[in-house]
């Protein structure tokens, strides 16, 4: 009698997926705090919002969930390509939590989703390893994912990584850019370098203009493609959430950006309020060499440079006058590297750079 068709046949590998839980089960455990009940092989992640009365009932009255989600972009074609998966769970954490930050928000748990044509088991447990890693550097639970291999639909070797971040903020600390005055700083946390944005024109500039392989060193830059492209995206939670909660009381922090796609113009925008503007001088901090390299090397004009990477600025915090040389010292002390970007004066909710 013939064997009958299975689903691995028809291209579904069920037991390894189920292999590949087990493989990143110690990781995922990893991140988990006691709010999070042990619900191993359950349906859905557990989250308790009250463990212990230190959560919700000493520290907040009036919480309010916060929700983003985002991915890693086509820089992932790169990690594909080069092989290097680790890295590309932290850029996926970082666009998440990042923007979650934005609001004062602290991040509470993440959940993934990998979506790929025939599973390889490597492959997805150092991807997922890479976000749980993250995760635990942001305190922040990997609370579960989902893992989808689905026949047909990708190219071999191909996949897709998704991720989604739910953080809580007390509603009287929401950071909404509304109390953003004149005379406020824009002080700007540096980026580790493209971040995971502008990837589509960074790909054609580095690989079809330029004819650069993965290992080849980038001219004035001193690394590899593949060094240079894969660094991962920075994790700012840690070092922010230091400075709200050192001023909890005195809402000195009056607006957030996170500067992905758009540039830092355009998501500063984003919490400009009508009335106010953004004076920012593009001298006030050095461009890092990749974005000096791309923009000669791809013949990009200056104005599409800045509005497709961040230029060296990953992150920005307006701040009352008074405290801005405290927190900068303050986020230097956390290890970040702060530049005052500009102030804050009247004008039509824009962002200008002189």
């Amino acid at each position: 009698m013939a064997k009958g068709l299975t689903y691995k046949d028809a291209g579904v590998d069920i037991d390894a997926g189920e292999r590949l839980v087990r493989d990143i089960h110690s990781a995922v455990q990893r991140t988990h705090c006691p709010r999070v009940l042990d619900a191993y092989g359950h349906f859905a992640g557990i989250f308790s919002l009250d463990y212990d009365q230190r959560l919700f009932q000493r520290n907040y009255r009036h919480p309010l969930l916060v929700a983003g989600t985002d991915g890693a972009g086509t820089k992932l074609r790169v990690a594909i390509e080069a092989g290097r998966f680790r890295s590309i769970g932290q850029d996926c954490v970082a666009m998440c939590v990042n923007d979650v930050l934005v609001l004062g928000a602290e991040p509470l748990f993440f959940l993934d989703y990998l979506g790929t044509g025939r599973l390889d088991e490597a492959v997805a447990a150092e991807t997922v390893v890479g976000v749980a890693e993250a995760c635990k550097r942001c305190d922040c639970a990997l609370l579960g994912g989902e893992t989808a291999e689905l026949a047909g639909f990708y190219a071999p070797g191909d996949f897709d990584l998704a991720g989604f971040a739910v953080g809580v903020v007390e509603k009287k600390d929401l950071i909404t850019g509304r109390r953003i005055t004149p005379g406020d700083v824009v002080l700007g946390l540096a980026s580790s370098g493209l971040h995971s944005n502008g990837y589509t024109l960074a790909r054609k500039i580095v690989f079809e203009v330029a004819g650069l392989g993965l290992e080849d060193e980038i001219p004035g830059v001193g690394r590899t493609v593949a060094d240079e492209l894969l660094e991962p995206t920075r994790l700012y939670v840690r070092p922010v959430l230091h400075v709200l909660h050192h001023y909890t009381t005195k809402r000195v922090v009056h607006g957030m950006a996170h500067v992905t796609g758009g540039g830092l113009a355009g998501n500063l925008a984003r919490v400009m309020p009508k009335g106010r503007r953004a004076v920012i001088h593009e001298k006030a901090w050095p461009t890092p060499p990749i974005f000096t390299w791309l923009q000669k090397a791809g013949n990009v004009q200056a104005q599409e440079m800045r509005r497709v990477f961040n230029m060296g600025i990953g992150f920005v915090l307006v701040v009352a006058e008074y405290y801005a040389d405290r927190i900068t010292d303050m986020l230097e002390r956390q290890g970040e590297t702060v530049h005052r970007l500009g102030t804050i004066t009247e004008g039509d909710g824009d962002v200008v750079l002189k």
